[in-house]
């Protein structure tokens, strides 16, 4: 079974790219801290955007999406569940 990897400590990340942005090889950084050169590039794609260089969403974004999503979901059932006792409590009522 697989499982996913514990992601790295944010202090972490963030003193790898600091060391990255002055300068040096990709690989040879990502080796010296001990995780992947596609790790390190995507940390670094990602402080960009974060720091407005790159356009992208950002973390703050994604998480406010994921937000609103999860809370359009409950809407949506509390709607359906709504609709379902107006449909059964309809039937109850009798024509005049």
């Amino acid at each position: 079974m697989f499982t996913m990897p514990k992601p790295y400590p944010t202090e972490f990340r963030r003193d790898v790219i600091a060391v990255a942005r002055q300068g040096g090889s990709i690989a040879l950084i990502a080796k010296d801290f001990g995780i992947t050169e596609s790790c390190l590039r995507n940390w670094l794609r990602q402080a960009d955007i974060e720091d407005g260089n790159r356009p992208g969403v950002t973390n703050a974004e994604a998480a406010e999406v994921r937000e609103l999503r999860r809370r359009n979901r409950v809407l949506e059932q509390e709607v359906e569940i709504l609709r379902r006792a107006a449909a059964y409590f309809a039937k109850d009522i009798s024509p005049k």
